[in-house]
């Protein structure tokens, strides 16, 4: 009798504690680097709207976008140490932190937009999320962020040899430099907010990356060519500081989740909509587009094979798998 009152007791005592969690107000911070209506900013504030409604407004998420809590090397250190709650990140400062995430930065690794939806809303992609877990993160989902490409400033990258010598800014990353390196060119790494004005003094010849970012940082002012290599097609992973998901409710946490899959599917309409718009304006604005033939195309794909052997090495089966995707 006395040990099933203690039973009793006890299981009273975690419904109290479950539903005191449940009824608590969480307010959850969540960092871009992009301006109010990016779409992964967007997406952040349609998962937000989504939590708040389905928490009777428990939980609420603030977006903080245009790098104002740091660069993403910093957002993703804070989020780490629970300072920051959500945070939507291009993969590659990953790479130090959470060595899958290299594979996902391998210049042509997939073949098309499709072939990297098919492989990250897979179990490759759900591996990938789960190795974010040991470092103090929650992967939730990944956004797009499209396919990256060069624009510059003096001259149109036409052919490979066009990019021999140019200065090209890419993230520090050791892949993205020696992929530019590997093509001929210099890749020079830089952070976002410092490419504006590099590309005006002519500190850099050119940098790449997709045509919403060209236009919404203002970059095509100074880089009137954009040449259509599309060499990374990169997913973002959005996560959560652990810190953050250990102080959810098991009920929570498994909600979180479901809504950050269905705001996903938002941002590639956003996406979607915000590239063909940007492409329009860029045009408008004087920005020559390049588009390479197939043989054009396979001279850069061929000329970046020894990157792929380099840093593909340690993750030959997870590659094959990718490649496998269908």
């Amino acid at each position: 009798m006395k040990l099933t009152k203690i039973l009793g007791l006890a299981l009273g005592l975690a419904m109290s504690t479950t539903l005191a969690a449940q009824a608590q107000e969480i307010s959850l911070r969540s960092a871009d680097i992009h301006p109010d209506g990016y779409p992964t900013v967007e997406a952040v504030k349609f998962m937000g709207q989504l939590i708040s409604e389905r928490t009777n407004g428990r939980i609420k998420v603030q977006v903080m976008p245009s790098s104002v809590l740091g660069s993403e090397k910093d957002t993703i250190e804070q989020t780490r140490f629970g300072v920051i709650d959500l945070n939507r990140v291009n993969a590659a400062p990953f790479n130090n932190l959470v060595k899958e995430t290299v594979v996902l930065g391998m210049p042509f690794l997939f073949r098309s937009t499709e072939h990297m939806h098919k492989t990250v809303d897979g179990p490759i992609g759900d591996e990938i999320l789960a190795a974010f877990e040991p470092h103090g993160l929650i992967g939730l989902t990944y956004y797009d962020s499209g396919a990256r490409s060069f624009y510059t400033t003096k001259k149109p990258i036409e052919k490979l040899a066009d990019l021999k010598g140019m200065k090209i800014r890419v993230q520090g990353n050791p892949v993205f430099i020696d992929t530019i390196n590997a093509m001929g060119g210099n890749g020079i790494a830089m952070a976002t907010g410092e490419i504006f004005s590099a590309l005006q003094t002519g500190v850099i010849d050119g940098a790449e990356n997709n045509m919403p970012t060209l236009l919404e940082h203002n970059h095509y002012q100074n880089a009137k060519f954009y040449t259509l290599t599309e060499h990374l097609i990169l997913p973002e992973p959005v996560v959560m500081s652990k810190t953050t998901w250990t102080k959810l409710s098991p009920e929570q946490q498994a909600l979180v989740k479901k809504l950050a899959v269905e705001a996903q599917a938002e941002e590639r309409v956003l996406w979607d909509k915000k590239s063909a718009d940007s492409e329009a304006k860029l045009k408008a604005a004087g920005v020559e587009f390049i588009t390479l033939t197939p043989a054009q195309k396979k001279a850069f794909y061929d000329a970046t094979a020894s990157v792929r052997a380099q840093y593909g090495a340690p993750y030959a089966d997870l590659i094959k798998r990718i490649e496998a995707v269908q």
